[in-house]
């Protein structure tokens, strides 16, 4: 068993929009509440009624998404002039449309719109012996975790926990249960900077060739609860 304590909580409300930094958050069977629970849909001929994800256009990354009170409420965007919209402003979907050059709708539900009603965890000392490796900062912006935790785990241990490991987290426990659960499977998202400016594309490369492509955990709420900033975390790996 490791121990350690939550770092820092990432919450993401609109899929592949960058998100926020909180100090608390609910989790439960939605997953961590509000969590890319908004998306947009691609209504071009060829991808009618898909997620557009920063793989089609990394633009998105130009739009903040935050909430302004409780999570289960619309969230706020800000545009990339700085302008703020509402999720429910009726007008969002032509500036949207304008700005990243697709024509699309919004869609919203009371859970995660990606990978089902999952957690992604990542650990500080596997990002910082990324870094070592690359010999250049990565930032943790570029994974879109949910919870960063320490532990006093080696780095890149986590890259071995099956099926039935747990994460106690303050009164909340995770556990690598269900579909793709365990060992997150990286995709080429991390290889954009944060804002969607520059690819990094040996990021990717060395993710695949020296970690079969791995960061990062897929965890389920088994126990719900609320996660704080500072919380102990007792991990048990499978």
């Amino acid at each position: 068993m490791f121990s350690g304590s939550v770092v820092q909580l990432h919450r993401w409300p609109v899929k592949s929009l960058r998100g926020e930094r909180v100090e608390a958050a609910r989790f439960d069977d939605r997953g961590m509440a509000g969590d890319r629970a908004h998306a947009l849909i691609d209504l071009r001929p060829k991808r009618t009624g898909k997620v557009l994800t920063i793989r089609q256009n990394p633009g998105l990354l130009s739009w903040h998404s935050a909430y302004r009170g409780p999570a289960e409420e619309p969230p706020t965007l800000r545009a990339p002039d700085g302008t703020d919209w509402s999720w429910i402003d009726p007008r969002l979907p032509a500036a949207l449309s304008e700005s990243l050059g697709v024509p699309l709708e919004l869609r919203n539900a009371d859970g995660m719109q990606d990978r089902g009603p999952t957690v992604l965890v990542t650990i500080e000392a596997s990002r910082a012996a990324l870094a070592d490796e690359l010999g250049a900062a990565v930032d943790l912006a570029r994974f879109r975790p949910n919870l960063h935790l320490t532990l006093d785990a080696p780095a890149f241990a986590e890259e071995s926990w099956g099926e039935g490991t747990t994460l106690t987290v303050g009164d909340v426990i995770l556990e690598a249960v269900g579909e793709d659960a365990g060992p997150c499977i990286r995709c080429v998202v991390p290889s954009w900077d944060p804002a969607g400016r520059d690819r990094w594309p040996k990021l990717q490369t060395w993710l695949i060739e020296q970690h079969e492509n791995k960061f990062g955990l897929i965890m389920r709420v088994t126990r719900p609860g609320t996660v704080r900033a500072g919380d102990e975390v007792w991990a048990q790996p499978l």
